[in-house]
């Protein structure tokens, strides 16, 4: 044995050459050291005939033996040896190979062909080489037996080598040996050695044979080369179904439907029938097309042709119809299949998985256990997703212990899908362990673990995660780079931002749209709304994504007028808004008051249809409530078809605003009606309420039944809003008391409700400790010092008013102008106190002197102690009347059509003299009058406030 094989090593460079070449001759192969390659080639060889497995005795063989071994004759042994090699029967073969040569026959070329043809297909290729090697003539039908062996059990370089050896013995090759050597040359992409081959089948005239052209075809099409295919295909002289397939089969694999829909619609055409390969390969391409009308005449031809019950056929309709989502015409499908494999019952589930049917998905994975048929990796892939999307941690385990008894735990496919069904159910500690027992983490491994933390909140340890895998060499790529920014932005960590942006550069996906997108959002949730910009300004191509997170980012900012502007710049250049940016433009408008430009924006959602969208819906309500209009916040509410805890929670939330704390109750408990659980936001919305409204009985029930009726535990805006209303009740020490019963350190919402309490009800000592707290925890603002002085102001205590001044002097703490907002003819216009950079300057004092006039005939008196200025009183009152509020009233009632409402945002809590002066006026001019400040909705109509003086 090991003579021979020595022998063979040698037999490309000792054994002489029989014949003259015929033909063109091949560019010779070259190797560094070919004893060694062939050395190599022929151990692995004898390593197949000695791990190989015999096959199963074909039934037909045992009534034929006896007369076979009685008087065996080449007719007989031919016969036998053909049915062991079509049936790959290797035993009984071998069998036949020892009597042949008992009775020697071994030297017959026919029945060596056969022995050839059948270690070949066997995978014995060392048993064939030593009968090929022992031939004394060079024998083409050998020759093209072993290539077809290779080539068929995806030996392509020794195919090639086979066929070279054949082509240097100048063995001429014919119509059968081609389509082999070809069909190497496909697989291993070589398509310099293919046009070769393609050069010696031109040159020995077998280009016109319809399977060495079909073989072309496939080469040139799977090595990219569409156009040279497609010229061979038209030079077919008479094409058959398979000639049609072969292109066919190119363009589906390629993902090129559209040419295989127009080379189907040809065939047909053309007369050609297409056979089941060629449908099922149809119903491909209508899969990926997403095609359900062209599918279904598929279909229909499939059962016109009598295919319908070929498996393959059957399997691709179900896949087909799971993946558009059609699952009863799926379920239809896969019914009618009498014995569904694997592939059937994968399809399937698979579907169902996709379209979140989960549920269905795992009563078919429990049908598939009953019917006998064992789950593959892929099968329980799906069930993983199933698991993860219904939370379904207990039988994700399951699944888990059963991928470790079926020898898969390891499987880093699976290990994927393990970590992100940990992670939906909420338990990366087993995520984490399962990627730490990885024996191989490749980067989607990574990317699973980091998007797991980050989908669960933990966004510290993702961060954190991303120069782990730097370290260990594990390359990254656009998602990691995105789900990495994506915790930054919740961390508002600027600095790891502009990191992530340097190796963005470094590595090349600058341009990458996924990662400007999270660039752009992450900077501006960070609040660098200008380096936000200009990434967004330094993309080359600019698309409605972008946009939308620029849009969003200006309205985060509260620059409602730059994302204002950004739309009509994206209007210009034709790209169509969708739901979500649509959604940011509205809380842009939401948060500068911008009713008119508001209703804009509801009729381009209007007019792209996307008032079935629920993000559209939500923002609607949340604008018009946000912008004065309670009204058509309802109207907005009434008309969202699928109403979710944020559509409940922002109208119960501007009820509340708006002092319509009776109302947001009554909302409030219809929404428990029908059955949408609260969330802590929604009962920050009913505690508002009831404070705005002033009902404590109330307040108190729905706080200390958090726990009990809706399993949440009161967080710090729970108590700062009772705190609120216990203070403004003028309950102090109950106030007080639920301070100090709190489970954690009061925070500045907790202190400043306090110090406002303080104000309302003008007591000195809680005042300063609130205010002794505050400038503790928010040493910078000036709200802090300015409440503090009124309160020493409200009782006459004008030198401590002063040592406030000289401690924000000292400080170098500015107090924050008052500014106010106005919407006309949709610009928004700014007012600060003392203002006359406006246009129109003149009319609006001018209006404010005619105003001044009627309120004093009114019954008007200034509240000059409101001002904190060491001034004379003539003066306090002229800056009273110069307040920022009164500047954009007094602009309204010039600018805008007689009897329309004036509605006015202002950035901080409107002072009481304002609140008088805006209740004499909306009398006076018969105007409602809307003011947003930071607390709360006030509606000034006929004299009154709507909130009754209580704010």
């Amino acid at each position: 044995m090991i003579r021979w094989r020595m022998n063979l090593c040698c037999f490309h460079f000792q054994k002489p050459r029989h014949q003259q070449h015929w033909y063109l001759s091949l560019k010779p192969f070259t190797f560094q050291n070919p004893y060694l390659y062939f050395t190599k080639f022929i151990n692995t060889s004898i390593e197949f005939s000695q791990n190989l497995k015999p096959t199963t005795t074909p039934s037909n063989l045992t009534t034929r033996k006896t007369n076979f071994y009685s008087t065996p004759t080449i007719i007989s042994c031919s016969k036998l040896l053909y049915k062991c090699t079509a049936s790959k029967s290797l035993t009984p073969g071998m069998e036949i190979h020892a009597r042949v040569i008992k009775f020697g026959l071994s030297q017959d070329p026919k029945i060596r062909n056969y022995l050839v043809n059948l270690y070949s297909k066997c995978q014995l290729f060392g048993y064939a080489r030593k009968l090929l090697d022992k031939s004394t003539e060079p024998d083409l039908v050998s020759w093209s037996a072993l290539i077809s062996g290779y080539s068929q059990n995806g030996f392509c370089q020794e195919a090639v080598l086979a066929f070279y050896e054949m082509h240097l013995l100048g063995i001429k090759c014919n119509e059968f040996a081609f389509p082999s050597v070809l069909k190497a040359c496909t697989v291993t992409k070589d398509l310099v050695l293919g046009k070769q081959v393609h050069g010696i089948v031109v040159v020995t005239g077998f280009d016109s044979d319809e399977f060495v052209a079909n073989s072309l075809v496939i080469l040139y099409a799977k090595c990219g080369g569409f156009g040279d295919a497609r010229s061979l295909f038209d030079a077919i002289p008479d094409r058959s179904v398979v000639s049609w397939n072969a292109l066919f089969s190119c363009y589906v694999y390629s993902d090129m439907h559209g040419e295989a829909v127009s080379l189907f619609h040809d065939m047909v055409l053309s007369g050609i029938s297409p056979n089941e390969f060629s449908l099922s390969s149809m119903i491909n391409v209508c899969t990926g097309l997403e095609d359900s009308v062209q599918g279904r005449k598929i279909h229909g031809y499939l059962i016109k042709l009598g295919y319908d019950s070929d498996p393959f056929s059957a399997n691709a309709l179900v896949d087909m119809y799971a993946k558009m989502g059609i699952l009863e015409d799926a379920s239809s499908v896969f019914d009618e299949i009498a014995k569904p494999d694997i592939v059937s019952w994968n399809a399937i589930i698979a579907g169902c998985v996709l379209h979140e049917y989960h549920h269905r998905a795992l009563e078919l994975l429990r049908e598939m256990s009953k019917s006998g048929m064992c789950p593959n990796m892929f099968t329980l892939s799906s069930a993983l997703k199933a698991c993860a999307g219904m939370a379904l941690r207990e039988l994700g385990r399951q699944l888990h212990s059963s991928l470790i008894k079926m020898d898969m735990g390891s499987d880093s496919f699976l290990g994927v899908g393990l970590i992100d069904m940990y992670s939906k159910c909420n338990s990366m500690d087993d995520g984490r362990l399962v990627f730490k027992l990885m024996p191989e983490r490749d980067m989607i491994a990574w990317n699973a673990v980091i998007s797991g933390h980050s989908q669960n909140e933990e966004d510290e340890e993702a961060a954190s995660l991303f120069p782990l895998m730097h370290t260990e060499g594990i390359g990254f790529n656009q998602t990691t780079l995105s789900t990495v920014l994506k915790s930054i932005a919740a961390l508002q960590a600027n600095y790891m931002c502009r990191q992530i942006h340097a190796l963005s550069l470094k590595s090349g996906f600058e341009f990458d749209n996924y990662v400007v997108n999270s660039l752009i959002d992450t900077y501006g949730k960070c609040g660098h709304v200008e380096d936000a910009t200009r990434v967004f300004e330094e993309s080359p191509t600019v698309d409605l994504v972008l946009f939308t997170s620029l849009v969003t980012a200006y309205a985060q900012d509260g620059q409602g007028e730059e994302a204002l502007r950004l739309y009509l710049e994206m209007q210009d250049r034709g790209i169509k808004p969708d739901s979500f940016v649509c959604s940011s433009l509205l809380n842009a408008c939401a948060s500068l008051s911008a009713y008119e430009q508001g209703k804009q924006v509801h009729v381009h959602i209007l007019k792209f249809g996307f008032m079935s969208d629920i993000f559209a819906g939500n923002s609607l309500v949340n604008m018009y409530a946000k912008c004065g209009s309670i009204e058509d916040a309802s109207c907005a509410f009434s008309r969202i078809p699928v109403r979710g805890i944020v559509s409940w929670s922002a109208m119960i939330g501007g009820l509340a605003q708006h002092g319509y704390g009776k109302e947001a109750l009554q909302l409030f408990k219809q929404m428990l009606k029908v059955g949408v659980p609260p969330n802590h936001i929604t009962l920050v919305s009913v505690l508002c309420a009831c404070n705005h409204a002033g009902l404590v009985a109330e307040a108190k029930h729905y706080f200390n039944s958090m726990k009990i009726l809706f399993g949440i535990e009161p967080m710090q805006e729970h108590y700062a809003c009772m705190i609120d209303l216990l203070g403004r009740a003028g309950k102090l020490e109950a106030a007080m008391e639920l301070v100090n019963k709190m489970p954690f350190q009061a925070n500045a919402l907790v202190w400043g409700a306090l110090l406002g309490a303080a104000r309302i009800h003008k007591n000195i000592d809680l005042g300063e400790q609130a205010a002794e707290m505050l400038l503790a925890l928010e040493p910078e603002k000036s709200g802090t010092h300015v409440l503090l002085a009124n309160i020493y102001a409200s009782v006459g205590m004008w030198d401590k008013v002063a040592r406030v001044r000289r401690l924000m002097k000292d400080g170098k703490v500015k107090k924050e102008p008052g500014m106010s907002w106005l919407e006309v003819k949709d610009k928004v216009y700014t007012f600060i106190v003392g203002d006359r950079s406006h246009s129109r300057s003149t009319e609006i004092y001018a209006k404010l002197d005619e105003l001044s006039d009627l309120l004093k005939k009114a019954g008007y008196v200034p509240m000059v102690e409101v001002d904190l200025h060491d001034v004379e009183r003539s003066e306090k009152e002229q800056l009273l009347y110069h307040h920022s509020e009164k500047l954009a009233v007094a602009f309204g009632l010039i600018a805008t059509p007689p009897g329309a409402p004036i509605r006015v945002k202002k950035n901080l809590r409107i002072c009481f003299d304002c609140h008088t002066v805006l209740k004499f006026i909306s009398k006076i001019v018969s105007r409602e009058i809307i003011v947003r400040d930071t607390n709360r909705f006030h509606h000034f109509r006929d004299g009154s406030c709507s909130c009754g003086d209580y704010w």
